[in-house]
């Protein structure tokens, strides 16, 4: 309690025995208010007390509209949590101490919001509560009493605000979406393209190792085979006389191809006046095989001599 003596200040009783001489010394009335909620609602109820809760209180009053900076008005819930730290100057330096925080709050609340947009104040309430603390502190500080905390409970836009912000919203949502589902679809684009690319190099690669593989065995083969053909004419020529391997040679290629010029029924076959002396040197050919096996190690196959058709040009 603040005690008077003769209507001005004497003391401050604390808690415990206190003795108050009757008509002389009296309690000093404090102005408290609070809100009560009921099934009406809420109500602000006032009242006097003469004793001071040092306690940390909340005080808690009806919403305001507020003007921000782009020309939009809400309504702003706040609560003031606060706490008496000086009992004399709360009940001296200001006349009533809950209507003075209420005015200042509401005051510095304006204020702060009205410098900042829509989009801005919703989005920064711990600025709103920081900034309104430190104003309110730094102007409550000779009341005596200590700011503890300042609190926005609700904003609340108007109705087509909200709708427009709820349009706002659902567009940015559709807007978020759409791009995700083509950062998503460029993605796959990109994955499978690089998958053919690769697709395509590993079957190039792979038609190409098969190529080399083919080509060198192709080369392998020709080269075994002209190898073998080699070593052929290289035991037909010690088999013959000198300088008579060439005709034997033109001979066989000679029957060889025979059989291929007299294919299909009907099949008239001209021979010029210079086959006659390749027909001639077949004729040859028969004494050369008979001479050449009369060595007894002749590497011309035998049949070859005991074919009928072997003789001489004028036997053919």
């Amino acid at each position: 309690m603040v005690i008077e003596r003769f209507g001005r200040f004497n003391r401050v009783a604390r808690s415990g025995l206190n003795l108050l001489i009757p008509f002389v010394e009296r309690p000093k009335t404090l102005d408290v208010r609070f809100l009560e909620s009921g099934l009406s609602g809420n109500t602000l109820t006032i009242s006097s007390t003469s004793r001071i809760d040092l306690r940390e209180q909340v005080l808690n009053f009806p919403s305001q509209p507020v003007i921000t900076k782009d020309n939009v008005t809400i309504d702003i819930d706040a609560v003031l949590y606060y706490r008496v730290a000086d009992p004399q100057k709360a009940t001296y330096s200001v006349q009533n101490l809950p209507y003075a925080l209420e005015t200042l709050t509401r005051t510095t609340l304006r204020n702060i919001v009205g410098e900042m947009e829509l989009d801005s104040t919703l989005a920064s309430r711990d600025v709103i509560n920081r900034r309104m603390r430190e104003v309110i502190e730094e102007a409550s500080i000779g009341w005596g009493v200590d700011v503890t905390r300042v609190e926005l409970q609700a904003i609340e836009p108007p109705r087509d605000i909200q709708q427009s912000m709820e349009l706002q919203m659902r567009a940015e949502r559709e807007r978020r979406a759409a791009v995700t589902n083509a950062e998503a679809g460029k993605r796959a684009a990109i994955l499978e393209a690089e998958g053919v690319r690769e697709s395509q190099i590993r079957r190039a690669e792979g038609e190409k190792e098969a190529s080399v593989l083919r080509a060198q065995g192709l080369a392998e083969a020709r080269l075994a085979m002209a190898d073998a053909e080699a070593e052929a004419l290289r035991r037909v020529a010690n088999s013959l006389p000198d300088g008579q391997a060439a005709v034997y040679l033109l001979g066989v290629k000679y029957l060889e191809a025979l059989p291929s010029l007299a294919q299909g029924k009907g099949s008239t076959i001209f021979l010029p006046v210079e086959a006659a002396g390749v027909m001639g040197a077949l004729g040859g050919l028969r004494e050369l095989l008979v001479r050449g096996g009369s060595g007894g190690d002749s590497a011309v196959p035998s049949q070859l001599a005991n074919r009928p058709d072997s003789g001489t040009s004028r036997d053919r």
